[in-house]
């Protein structure tokens, strides 16, 4: 039996993740505060978005792997985020109103010789993930288990950004659902394309450290660097983790 085993979500753009018990689904959107924020550096080439921009224009892990450490905490009410992280410490904020002491707070955490942090990014209704698409990353429980295994050690599953992931399914058999729709609770999603992995996921989530070679041990085992699927929701509903999984 298949399972939704773990819901996440990154509430600003590559600072900070959070697990979910659960979450509604919407048809045509991205999980709810996913990627709802995003902030900008100093050398990106748009000064006012509104709408999607491409991910060279924020601030990423891939460029800065301290942020890869950062935990989030939203309140949804409020919109009031809690961000911590293990040599920053801890600070609760608006980011629609403290976005200078979001700047403040990040910007010991990003490389000195990188375009700084500038100003935040939020366009409403728009996630700012690393694709146009309003989608959603699936994963699968057991491939990352298979891939750590072949490399020897444990591989937290934050290393990869995703949104749900799914137990109960062989490794690797996500790349055989490729273009199927899933039941999840009372929503539905279909299975859209694989996800090309880039450097941030060499980097540790406890300590923001690059430690394990992730992309070379995939391009070792299978010829490609991809891991997990972007989805995209067909059916609104209600999703929760134990929810069972239903190929269609």
């Amino acid at each position: 039996m298949i399972r939704l085993a773990q819901i996440c979500r990154h509430p600003i753009k590559s600072i900070g993740f959070e697990e979910l018990a659960s979450a509604s689904l919407t048809e045509g959107r991205a999980l709810p505060f996913d990627r709802e924020w995003a902030l900008l550096h100093e050398a990106a080439k748009v000064a006012a978005p509104t709408g999607w921009q491409p991910k060279m224009n924020f601030l990423r892990g891939v460029a800065g792997p301290e942020l890869m450490a950062i935990r989030a905490r939203l309140e949804e009410g409020t919109r009031r985020l809690t961000l911590t992280h293990p040599a920053a410490g801890e600070i609760t904020l608006a980011p629609d109103t403290d976005s200078a002491a979001l700047l403040a707070w990040v910007r010991p955490l990003w490389p000195q010789d990188r375009p700084a942090p500038a100003r935040l990014c939020h366009v409403p209704g728009q996630a700012m993930t690393d694709v146009p698409e309003p989608y959603l990353a699936v994963l699968n429980l057991a491939s990352n288990a298979d891939l750590g295994a072949r490399m020897g050690r444990d591989l937290s599953v934050h290393r990869w950004r995703g949104n749900l992931w799914l137990d109960g399914l062989a490794p690797w058999a996500e790349w055989d659902l490729l273009g199927r729709s899933l039941r999840i609770g009372g929503a539905e999603v279909r299975l859209q394309e694989r996800i090309t992995r880039c450097k941030a996921t060499t980097v540790n989530p406890e300590t923001g450290v690059a430690d394990a070679d992730t992309l070379s041990a995939l391009q070792t085992a299978f010829g490609h660097q991809d891991f997990g699927l972007y989805a995209v929701v067909t059916k609104s509903g209600p999703i929760a983790c134990g929810d069972p999984v239903e190929v269609l």
